[in-house]
C-alpha cells in the first residue's frame, strides 16, 4: 500500500490552504516531543503536529505498546476485567480505548473502501464465507450403519 499517505505528507488541518496536498513539500520537521516523536511544521498555516495526530494514540499519556497490546489482548477475547487486574489500567480506560479503537477503524475503513464497488455475486459469495465461517462447503461422506435387526 505504497500509494497512501504517510505522517508528514501533508498539513491535516482543514483549514490549511494546502491541506491534503501532498506534492508541494510544504512540511518541514520541527523537532520532537518530550516522548521522542517527530513533530513537523507546515510552512503554508504555520501550525504544528506530531506524528501521532490523526492516530489512537494522539494525546495519550500510556505509552503506545501498553495500548496497542492491551487492545490485541482484547481482540483475542480477553475480557476487559481481566485486562483491569493484570495491567492495571482502569475499566473504564480500556473501554474508552476500545471505543476510539472501533471508531478510527470506521473511518479509515470508509476513506479506503469508498471508491470500491461490490457486485452481487461478490456480496452473496461474502455472505456464505462468513455464514459458514470461512468452511469450505464439503458433502459429508456417509457412515455405515447397522440394520436394526441385524445381528453378527
Amino acid at each position: 500500500m505504497s500509494n497512501l499517505a504517510q505522517v508528514g505528507d501533508f498539513c491535516p488541518y482543514q483549514d490549511c490552504p494546502d491541506f491534503g496536498k501532498t506534492d508541494h513539500g510544504n512540511l518541514i520537521k520541527f523537532g520532537k516531543t518530550r516522548q521522542d516523536k517527530q513533530r513537523f511544521r507546515c510552512k503554508s498555516c504555520r501550525k504544528t503536529f506530531n506524528e501521532n495526530y490523526g492516530t489512537l494514540l494522539h494525546g495519550k499519556r500510556t505509552d503506545e505498546k501498553d495500548i496497542l497490546e492491551t487492545l490485541a489482548l482484547l481482540a483475542e477475547g480477553v475480557r476487559i476485567s481481566s485486562l483491569h487486574r493484570a495491567k492495571g489500567f482502569k475499566e473504564d480506560t480500556i473501554l474508552k480505548w476500545l471505543r476510539q479503537a472501533a471508531s478510527h477503524a470506521d473511518r479509515l475503513e470508509e476513506r479506503l473502501l469508498k471508491d470500491y464497488r461490490i457486485e452481487r455475486g461478490q456480496l452473496d459469495a461474502l455472505w456464505s464465507y462468513v455464514q459458514n465461517k470461512g468452511q469450505k462447503n464439503t458433502t459429508k461422506k456417509p457412515t455405515k450403519q447397522a440394520s436394526s435387526g441385524a445381528q453378527r
